[in-house]
């Protein structure tokens, strides 16, 4: 058995840590703190545009969860989105009124967000819940108003989401890093209707995809006039742009739509989670786009598993139609999206219990798709079809607003389910987000400390050709080159040596990541070739 090298902070904090557990896969740490009500950016509600006729700036908060005694400096960063319809759960005009949105939930401050923030901090990770801005009418009297209404908030919360992702950069590069993440490893996960805007934003990566969405579904006539061309529901230059960084005027009466934010920091992140959420339009899917992991039930009645019109809770009408985690899984994984999961060359924790829930699913969505987790559920008594819930992991001490369909208010039942999703996200999130430590124990390779070989990369970025150099005495025994999506490209075999010369030759420009193999273990080194 390979001796595993453990990093010199797990060593020091031995007794807050779990004899024989992983970072990053398991609960290392047993106490969590948490900052609550940190502002990350300002902008323009229409939430309450019936009581002031104008769009009016919102405060957008988020709380901070971080494993207590702590050392490590460079954590990977979780922004967690909540559930809601893109509404309220307290009534704005009396907040003792719980269930305005319809939903059971819909805070970040809910039970399923703050246990899943918590186990996630618990695991190594920093992990935010974040608010975000929300207002449209639901019950509006026509399919292209319900239409207009559901873009346009799904909008603005990818704006604000990716808001957030700057607001931890800025704090990053400007304020010492006072969170202690690693702005490279960012996750966005979404729960309910926090999962469409995991999913979505995921693709929705130019502003032309909006007007050119499947069968014309995002414009619409807004003269009655045949000889004038349709217009799209989403506008730049009235909306800001698909980052929210810059101004939204709305031309009719000069309000203001978008305040920017953090502009010039990046909006990239690494990976996406989708818990029960669908995406606007499949067609936005591309290759280069950014790994995604999903769960969700294959009857969801509500968002699609596969292709079907979205439901407003509570009422018979309908809103859009989108395609769900399945046929979103399955197009990411045929673009490439899904490599650093389908081709990490292990066999993942849980890989047969996913096999199961595939070969019980419904018999339309039994292909298995590296990323995808179905929870199948039993239909409601009396309804064949309906499942007994489509959000399996949440619960509520709120009974709901309608007594023939009640809330959830069993955590011990929703827990199970988070113990399977926790299960099914850590290995995979390692792969994608090249977490060293939890690579080690899952492929038993050694991962060792660049110091601890004298490793270095110059130039780097390169234009032709780079240097790798080691200590004398940790000599290189072999390389071998990956491309961002986990391929193989090269095998550098029997080097024996501590200088060795990478020259760019057939590859394309791009980011590259080497696996530097010395005597007594595997060195990770990112490679720029421009």
């Amino acid at each position: 058995m390979m001796k595993k090298l453990y990093p010199l902070y797990l060593l020091l904090l031995l007794p807050l840590l779990s004899f024989g557990q992983t970072r990053y896969l398991d609960e290392v740490f047993t106490d969590v703190s948490t900052q609550s009500g940190v502002t990350y950016g300002v902008n323009a509600t229409v939430l309450y545009y019936s009581l002031f006729n104008q769009a009016v700036p919102e405060a957008l908060k988020l709380d901070v969860y971080t494993p207590d005694g702590d050392t490590e400096t460079a954590r990977p960063l979780i922004l967690y989105f909540h559930t809601g319809n893109f509404l309220p759960f307290r009534n704005p005009a009396n907040p003792a009124e719980l269930g305005f949105n319809g939903s059971c939930g819909g805070e970040r401050s809910d039970s399923a967000a703050v246990e899943m923030c918590t186990r996630l901090a618990k695991m190594g990770y920093v992990v935010a819940s974040v608010d975000y801005r929300l207002g449209w009418n639901p019950l509006a009297a026509t399919d292209v108003q319900r239409r207009f209404g559901i873009i346009n908030a799904a909008y603005r919360g990818i704006q604000d989401a990716r808001t957030a992702i700057r607001y931890f950069r800025k704090t990053f590069e400007d304020n010492g890093n006072p969170y202690g993440i690693d702005p490279d490893k960012i996750v966005v996960w979404g729960q309910g209707t926090g999962g469409y805007l995991s999913l979505t934003m995921n693709s929705l990566d130019n502003y032309l995809k909006i007007p050119l969405a499947t069968n014309g579904k995002f414009v619409y006539d807004h003269d009655a006039d045949p000889m004038t061309p349709p217009i799209p529901m989403v506008i730049e230059g009235i909306n800001g742009d698909i980052y929210g960084t810059s101004v939204g005027i709305n031309p009719a009466d000069g309000d203001t739509l978008c305040m920017p934010n953090h502009v010039g920091y990046s909006s990239d992140y690494a990976l996406g989670v989708n818990l029960g959420g669908a995406h606007a339009d499949s067609s936005w899917v591309d290759p280069g786009q950014t790994p995604i992991i999903s769960f969700a039930v294959p009857t969801d009645n509500f968002a699609p598993y596969s292709e079907g019109v979205v439901n407003v809770p509570g009422t018979n009408l309908q809103v859009i139609t989108t395609q769900g985690s399945y046929l979103i899984q399955k197009e990411n994984e045929a673009q490439g999206n899904q490599d650093p999961i389908v081709n990490a060359g292990i066999t993942f924790d849980l890989a047969a219990e996913q096999a199961a829930a595939f070969a019980a699913s419904p018999p339309d969505v039994q292909e298995p798709y590296a990323g995808l987790y179905p929870f199948n559920q039993p239909d409601k008594p009396g309804s064949p079809g309906i499942p007994v819930t489509v959000a399996p992991w949440e619960w509520t001490s709120f009974a709901g607003v309608n007594p023939a369909d009640p809330c959830n208010q069993d955590g011990n039942s929703a827990r199970i389910y988070i113990d399977t999703i926790m299960r099914f996200y850590a290995p995979r999130a390692c792969f994608v987000l090249e977490l060293d430590d939890c690579i080690s124990t899952l492929t038993g390779l050694d991962i060792l400390p660049d110091a601890e070989v004298g490793l270095n990369a110059f130039p780097n970025p390169a234009t032709d050709f780079m240097v790798l150099t080691s200590d004398t005495n940790h000599p290189m025994r072999e390389i071998k080159l990956y491309d961002e999506m986990g391929r193989l490209l090269q095998v550098i075999p029997n080097i024996q040596t501590s200088t060795y010369t990478l020259t760019k030759g057939q590859l394309q420009s791009g980011r590259y990541i080497a696996l530097i193999q010395f005597d007594h273990g595997t060195a990770v080194r990112k490679l720029i070739f421009q």
